[in-house]
């Protein structure tokens, strides 16, 4: 089971606070474990905070007031950007250092070159922007779906960069034909 490139969306009856509600995109599945950003927790800063914070201006007046997300319980106070692919021309390698490239198209990057694009008007067109991440050691995530904490399903980026932050767990599980009102929130033994 590899899940790069899909949503995981949390189960009703999800304990952990940390993950209630959330839905994970997943940049990263191997046999050693996994590691994703939750895409619909929004924290109380926006990226025109965030990019105060960093002494830089945000020159792109379409992400201001953009939300900054709590991507997960780990390394809160580091900053991850997920976005579009960013191609240089003159090579296959991605725009920015210390740059995931994720299979399906999107890159994941951790240093501060993307914000300095963002900074000058420039850099990816769409991105979610959050504060720490999601990991599972090994064998960690498929115990966790053996148990009916998570379902998954393929991403979809609309529901990532399109689509309202509110409606975004409404949508993942759309992608399953569901929704939230018809899933019990234990799971069943027979």
């Amino acid at each position: 089971m590899n899940l790069t490139n899909h949503f995981l969306i949390a189960m009703p009856g999800m304990q952990d606070a940390s993950f209630a509600r959330s839905v994970v995109y997943v940049c990263e599945h191997s046999e050693r474990g996994a590691l994703g950003l939750i895409i619909n927790k929004p924290t109380d800063i926006n990226l025109d905070g965030l990019f105060e914070k960093v002494e830089l201006s945000l020159g792109r007046s379409d992400l201001q007031g953009a939300p900054v997300f709590l991507g997960g319980p780990v390394q809160t106070e580091r900053g991850f950007v997920l976005h579009e692919r960013v191609q240089l021309e003159s090579d296959n390698e991605p725009a920015y250092a210390s740059t995931m490239v994720i299979p399906g198209g999107l890159e994941m990057t951790t240093s501060k070159d993307v914000l300095e694009a963002l900074a000058t008007g420039a850099g990816p067109r769409r991105v979610l922007v959050t504060l720490g991440y999601s990991s599972w050691g090994e064998g960690q995530l498929e115990s966790e779906m053996a148990e009916n904490s998570w379902l998954s399903v393929g991403a979809d980026l609309a529901v990532i960069f399109d689509t309202p932050v509110d409606s975004r767990y409404d949508s993942a599980l759309g992608l399953l034909g569901l929704e939230a009102w018809r899933l019990a929130p234990g799971a069943g033994r027979a």
